[in-house]
């Protein structure tokens, strides 16, 4: 997960823990954090949350770096954020991005949503 906001990443890792306790969550707090530890191998995700705004680097720009890497470009990456502008939704699938979550405003939407993406 990539966002700047520390109780998004604890109520994230909450539902997680909820639906699942095969999933590792890794946080980054901004799209530089994260390309470095992508790059350095620090972590290989099977998929990646992505909030768009964010100091540093925001979440589009992080994306379009992600997609120019080999070996990193093939990572799934699901917008996440409290946005949901058509505008971003359209930038987000077409820098790369395989999904766009508005956030949940509560507990157990983020939950069900958690489950859908995980279960499919």
């Amino acid at each position: 997960m990539v966002d700047d906001d520390v109780d998004d990443h604890e109520i994230f890792m909450a539902a997680l823990e909820n639906i699942s306790s095969d999933v590792d969550l890794k946080t980054a707090e901004n799209g530089l954090k994260a390309l470095q530890l992508l790059r350095q191998k620090a972590v290989t995700p099977e998929l990646i949350f992505l909030d768009i705004n964010m100091p540093l680097m925001n979440g589009f720009q992080f994306l379009s770096e992600l997609k120019k890497q080999d070996g990193l470009k093939d990572i799934p990456v699901i917008m996440y954020s409290t946005t949901s502008a058509p505008e971003a939704i359209e930038q987000a699938k077409q820098t790369g991005a395989i999904d766009f979550i508005s956030k949940p405003e509560n507990f157990s939407e983020l939950e069900l949503v958690l489950q859908r993406i995980l279960y499919k």
